[in-house]
């Protein structure tokens, strides 16, 4: 061995060239699917245009629409997140009524602030299209697992799913209502203020079957699951 060899570089120096190499492809790609199309865009030219070889881009990104929608680990796991970090004495309702607010208030891609062009892209593409809802499916079943576990109810137990198909079915629908009316020219703050106000009203629809529903209780006292009283026995 020579003496003059190249030591290997450490660990977190590698760690950062991998970041900065999927961050470059992710932002090549994104340039290239907003100049020419999600479709019409394929991975040899993102490769050619990144200096990278093909394989690498498919290393990085084994599926095409993973370099369009570089944040679904993030969107997947969110509302999962906001029912296990709420505060004590909070409903699952109020946490991710709250967490919707303050997420429209920032404008955060996550929740649909995406942008025109980004807007556009999807609304032209059928593969990211189905991809988008394929991503919402996976949100609602892992926020359908959260509340199972933090109610003590089996995951396949019908309440936490029900619970999760509801709460995600009005965060899909705020999720497309930002969609629309980005592609309606409107700007973030106009959005903000719009979808602040009807997701008031959106979640309100659920207030009278889940406004206690997984409740933290104080002092170490167990999440509250939705309980409905015995019935009247019938009488003869």
């Amino acid at each position: 061995m020579s003496c003059d060899a190249t030591p290997p570089a450490p660990p977190g120096l590698r760690e950062a060239k991998k970041q900065e190499t999927r961050q470059l492809i992710s932002d090549v790609a994104t340039d290239l699917f907003l100049s020419q199309g999600f479709e019409q865009t394929t991975i040899a030219e993102i490769a050619a245009a990144a200096r990278v070889a093909k394989k690498t881009v498919t290393n990085y990104f084994p599926r095409k629409e993973d370099l369009a929608l570089d944040h679904q680990d993030t969107f997947v796991a969110s509302l999962a997140a906001t029912v296990s970090g709420r505060q004590a004495g909070e409903s699952v309702l109020t946490a991710l009524r709250r967490a919707f607010a303050d997420a429209a208030a920032a404008a955060d891609p996550v929740a649909g602030f995406s942008g025109p062009g980004f807007a556009h892209m999807i609304a032209d593409s059928p593969t990211l299209s189905a991809r988008l809802r394929e991503l919402h499916d996976l949100r609602e079943a892992a926020l359908a697992a959260a509340l199972a576990d933090t109610t003590g109810t089996p995951r396949g137990d019908i309440t936490p799913r029900t619970a999760a198909a509801l709460l995600g079915a009005v965060h899909r629908t705020l999720f497309q209502r930002i969609q629309e009316l980005t592609l309606a020219g409107q700007d973030n703050a106009g959005i903000s203020a719009t979808v602040i106000a009807e997701a008031d009203r959106a979640f309100g629809l659920l207030e009278s079957s889940l406004a206690d529903y997984a409740s933290v209780g104080t002092a170490g006292s167990p999440p509250r699951a939705v309980t409905r009283p015995d019935r009247e026995p019938k009488k003869p």
